[in-house]
């Protein structure tokens, strides 16, 4: 069974891009926190990459930002691929299949 659920924080501002086919793509990295301290006693995280599409990229870009807590419900899969010195590159992300915005840091308009 391949099922993910990450709550986190969002590092940056979601990525949304148009393809050839008229699809949307959103990339975002979401920052989870590990549940123990390290020898100094600080919380280290995990940064996780995770990718949307069409609807669910253009309501993350739409509402979500840097420093936002999100929910993300979704998949693991694993591609390869060559960069620019034939070198191979293997990436393991989430495919994400449903986001829920938790809080945000942005200010509240009155």
């Amino acid at each position: 069974m391949n099922n993910v659920t990450l709550v986190g924080r969002l590092t940056g501002e979601p990525e949304i891009k148009e393809l050839n086919d008229g699809t949307f793509r959103t990339l975002i990295t979401v920052a989870v926190s590990r549940d123990y301290r390290n020898l100094e006693g600080e919380r280290e995280a995990d940064f996780v990459k995770c990718v949307l599409w069409n609807g669910i990229a253009s309501a993350t870009k739409d509402y979500c930002h840097k420093g936002d807590i999100v929910g993300i419900k979704g998949k693991l899969q694993s591609r390869t691929y060559e960069n620019n010195d034939n070198e191979k590159k293997h990436i393991l992300e989430v495919l994400v299949e449903k986001i829920t915005f938790i809080s945000s840091n942005q200010p509240k308009n009155a």
